[in-house]
């Protein structure tokens, strides 16, 4: 499937994160988690300032928040990689999939949306339902560049503390499972397909990606 705003607002996430709590496969973030979490990113902040997200996987190609402006972004110090196991999102507790997260080294390119000030509670609200399910993720501020422009943005890296952090794997594992698993969101062929495809209409010719979409292909 693929969610929306609407579907986001109406609890999607909010079921994942029952049934993963039911099964055992993760620990949920509660409502109090997020709102803390979201409040002290936004803490000392002025009341009118907008808000930059960077986005590398799938809010790329499908952001489902309302923003004002969009823009090409590279980021240094971090990498795109499938480094986080997915259960039930992109997967099964039986076959779990693998979702991007950006982990430590390296840069990354990808696009930076501008949220209003006047949206900032609403659309950031959304963004932690979708992001902060788990402990997958740690959102952080991140210097960015649009061009020859300079700013910094909310994105949100991977956890290695996690128990669900799947560090640097062989190509062979990251195929074998984006090829075969699927869960509450869709395949996980999908997924990579989804990002790759929109990479390549971005300029953002990643070789890295192309490889593991190659191998996927030889595996269906």
């Amino acid at each position: 499937m693929t969610y929306s705003r609407e579907t986001i607002r109406n609890g999607l996430f909010a079921e994942l994160a029952e049934e993963g709590d039911r099964l055992g496969v993760f620990r949920p973030n509660t409502d109090a988690e997020r709102a803390a979490s979201l409040r002290c990113m936004l803490d000392g902040l002025p009341p009118d300032a907008d808000i930059w997200v960077f986005g590398y996987g799938s809010l790329m190609w499908n952001p489902a928040f309302e923003f004002v402006e969009r823009r090409h972004a590279t980021i240094h110090g971090w990498h795109r990689s499938f480094c986080l196991w997915t259960p039930l999102g992109r997967g099964t507790p039986d076959n779990p999939g693998l979702v991007l997260g950006l982990d430590r080294g390296g840069s990354c390119r990808g696009i930076a949306y501008r949220i209003a000030a006047g949206m900032r509670e609403s659309e950031l609200s959304l963004l932690w339902q979708r992001e902060m399910i788990s402990d997958g993720y740690l959102p952080r501020w991140i210097p960015i560049r649009c061009g020859a422009d300079r700013t910094r943005a909310i994105t949100w890296v991977i956890n290695p503390q996690g128990p669900r952090y799947a560090g640097k794997l062989p190509l062979d594992t990251i195929a074998r499972h984006l090829a075969k698993a699927s869960g509450r969101l869709g395949s996980n062929r999908d997924y990579l397909e989804n990002t790759v495809i929109h990479l390549d209409e971005l300029g953002i010719r990643e070789c890295g990606m192309h490889r593991i979409l190659n191998r996927v292909r030889g595996l269906t």
